[in-house]
């Protein structure tokens, strides 16, 4: 088992690394993947309504399906305009993030995580405004670029992992 978390761990980092190398390819890919995503997961989510005996909420699921169908749609149908969009949220995203990471830090005393808590508030602030800042610009690449950093952050604890997987003893 060992083994196979340390290829899917490097088959991961050579994905990240490729991502990096060609972030514009990889934006359109993370958009594609976010469209098909919201179609499955609502045509899912519709089917599953129409499963259910009870009538319970059942409009507020079938609203709630149509609504990430018709996401999935638009980011399909529209990739460029869906790149944006994907964009500004990532972006407001940062932005609140870090405004709640530095609520969060200034109501700890100063020694429990205080400094570390501010850094990583304060460095999603500054990434929303170099989106922002560089905006629409930036869409072409940051979604690429941040889909290359998971890829090589989940294949980096892939093979951490499989440093605590048991060994096979055949």
């Amino acid at each position: 088992m060992r083994i196979f978390w340390i290829v899917l761990g490097g088959l991961s980092i050579v994905a990240g690394v490729l991502a990096l190398a060609n972030p514009l390819a990889a934006t359109l890919t993370a958009e594609r993947l976010a469209g098909w995503s919201f179609l499955f997961i609502g045509v899912l989510e519709i089917f599953a309504v129409f499963q259910q005996k009870s009538w319970r909420g059942r409009i507020w699921a079938i609203l709630a399906g149509l609504a990430f169908a018709i996401l999935g749609v638009m980011l399909l149908a529209r990739p460029l305009a869906g790149i944006l969009s994907l964009t500004l949220i990532v972006a407001i995203l940062f932005l609140v993030a870090g405004a709640v990471k530095l609520a969060m830090a200034f109501s700890l005393e100063r020694g429990n995580g205080f400094w570390l808590i501010l850094l990583s508030g304060a460095l999603s602030i500054v990434l929303a405004l170099m989106i922002f800042a560089n905006f629409p610009a930036s869409a072409a690449t940051i979604l690429g670029v941040l889909l290359a950093i998971e890829l090589i952050s989940n294949g980096v604890s892939m093979i951490a992992l499989s440093s605590s997987a048991p060994v096979n003893k055949t």
